[in-house]
């Protein structure tokens, strides 16, 4: 089983970066959250600060985690760990991806994601639905 991590950076409109991969690649044409391959001896967070740095050009601190998907593509089967990141440090580029995009989640539908990235999605927004019930604003 191949071990992954994807950070799900939200910015200050409540938007998540959603990253496209790149048409001749793995899933390309479809969207996922970034991230990448642990390396052996490579914890999950260290993996993830260096994947973004290396995708997008940011400098993240990894926040809390989300439940973890294990995902069967054809080829290989892969647990992905997702995290809650924060950027300390620059501003998203798409170094390895076609394009990127900022999207809330009543929109997340509106793209085609990457099936392993789809339970991310449902996780975020039951948190948000969560978090709205406990905030006596809403």
């Amino acid at each position: 089983m191949m071990e992954v991590v994807c950070g799900v950076i939200e910015n200050a409109e409540g938007q998540f970066l959603a990253c496209l991969r790149p048409a001749g690649k793995h899933l390309g044409g479809l969207w996922e959250f970034p991230g990448g391959k642990v390396e052996c001896g490579e914890s999950p967070e260290s993996a993830l600060i260096r994947e973004l740095r290396e995708e997008l050009a940011v400098d993240i601190e990894v926040g809390s985690p989300l439940g973890p998907v294990i995902w069967n593509y054809n080829e290989r089967m892969i647990r992905l760990r997702p995290y809650y990141c924060r950027i300390l440090a620059g501003e998203p580029q798409a170094l390895e991806h076609e394009q990127l995009h900022w999207c809330a989640p009543q929109n997340f539908d509106s793209l085609s994601w990457a099936a392993a990235d789809v339970p991310i999605l449902h996780q975020i927004s039951a948190n948000r639905s969560r978090e709205n019930q406990q905030d006596p604003r809403h």
